[in-house]
């Protein structure tokens, strides 16, 4: 996949003027090398970056010199979600890379538990940290949750599909759950009433009345 852009010359505030011309302040980086600020077009990243996601290399064209980069990290506006900012990562095709994969759920649907109301699919673990050459970088981790039958019935980290060759999991041991089945269980919330709770305050202050009447009446006995 490959995307243009420019080296820029405007920086900080100045920068709102290219966003006005729907261009996109960013910047790539990387390993021995310094820092280049560039702009890109709007429209082409996000049509780039719809396929590229985080785990597919881009050639980054830069007034003729080629980057292979991966997309580190995207600014966007917290009212608008417009893309403010964007990092552009140079890797080198040959030298392994840490990166986050995300797991993606199929097969829901088609659950038999989930279908019948009785189970609910719990995801525990949303992303899983892999190293591998930036070519090898899986898109995401396919979990397939159609055959689970029972509850507490899961995936482990073992039994995901991926090459392992090129691909190394970190941090996680085989045995360690990705997605299990949990009972779909729905606790009924009683709210308790302004009158329910006065009563009960009530109850209590009688309650305390009479403790201690009964203690004065003693008291007056073994007088």
């Amino acid at each position: 996949m490959q995307l243009n852009a420019q080296k820029r010359e405007v920086f900080g505030k100045k920068t709102k003027s290219l966003r006005e011309n729907r261009l996109i302040p960013a910047v790539i980086f990387g390993k021995g090398m310094e820092s280049v600020p560039v702009s890109i077009n709007y429209v082409d990243f996000v049509r780039v970056n719809n396929k590229a996601g985080e785990t597919n290399v881009i050639d980054l064209m830069v007034d003729g010199t080629e980057y292979k980069v991966l997309t580190k990290g995207i600014a966007v506006h917290p009212v608008t979600s417009t893309i403010l900012h964007v990092d552009f990562h140079k890797v080198n095709l040959k030298e392994k890379i840490s990166a986050t994969i995300p797991v993606e759920i199929v097969g829901e649907e088609k659950n038999p538990l989930v279908k019948n109301g009785q189970g609910l699919v719990l995801v525990l673990l949303n992303e899983i940290d892999v190293e591998a050459l930036p070519t090898d970088l899986p898109n995401n981790f396919t979990v397939d949750v159609s055959g689970l039958v029972e509850i507490d019935q899961g995936i482990t980290v073992k039994e995901l599909n991926y090459d392992r060759s090129k691909v190394e999991i970190k941090d996680y041991e085989d045995e360690d759950l990705v997605v299990k089945i949990g009972y779909a269980v729905q606790e009924e919330i009683v709210e308790e009433t302004e009158e329910d709770a006065l009563s009960k305050i009530e109850a209590t202050e009688e309650t305390a009345k009479d403790e201690t009447d009964e203690g004065s009446s003693t008291d007056e006995k073994n007088d």
